[in-house]
């Protein structure tokens, strides 16, 4: 599943990339603007947002003030890791239960310019908290049978 998401989070960078520039190279060399180029890059940039969200969280690319967590003793920095993960869980797991919320209370909504359905707008976002919380609760699981700290720290080079 891991790799399907980072697999998918590359193809929709390439999408926000090519779009953009499909618009500009139709407009500026052919004088055709390409209809909903805008609305769909913002699209491709939710998709990413939110897909490639659990990707990060489980490199490490969250922000989780570790330069503060490394001053701590071990057992209290234990117990702030599992505070910051299972508050994420929580957090995730809210998003994930509005979204849905959001979508089934929309359904015969449309975007306004390419009719994108407001369900298929709003997947992005429903299946990018669905793996956040998924990935967030592994990675409290994971500290929880550790019985210590992670020892990472950030090294800015």
């Amino acid at each position: 599943m891991r790799t399907a998401v980072r697999r998918a989070s590359f193809l929709l960078l390439a999408a926000l990339i090519v779009t953009p520039l499909a618009q500009i190279t139709m407009r500026g060399v052919f004088n055709v603007p390409l209809a909903g180029a805008e609305e769909l890059a913002k699209y491709f940039l939710i998709c990413l947002t939110f897909v490639a969200a659990s990707y990060v969280t489980r490199e490490g690319g969250q922000i989780r003030m570790e330069e503060f967590q490394f001053l701590l003793p071990p057992k209290p920095r234990w117990i702030l890791q599992l505070a910051i993960e299972i508050s994420g869980v929580a957090v995730f797991g809210v998003l994930f239960v509005a979204s849905v919320v959001t979508v089934t209370r929309n359904l015969n909504s449309v975007t306004p310019v390419l009719e994108i359905p407001f369900w298929l707008f709003f997947a992005p976002l429903v299946v990018g908290s669905l793996l956040l919380v998924v990935e967030t609760l592994a990675m409290f699981v994971h500290t929880w049978r550790a019985r210590r700290p992670e020892a990472k720290q950030t090294v800015l080079t």
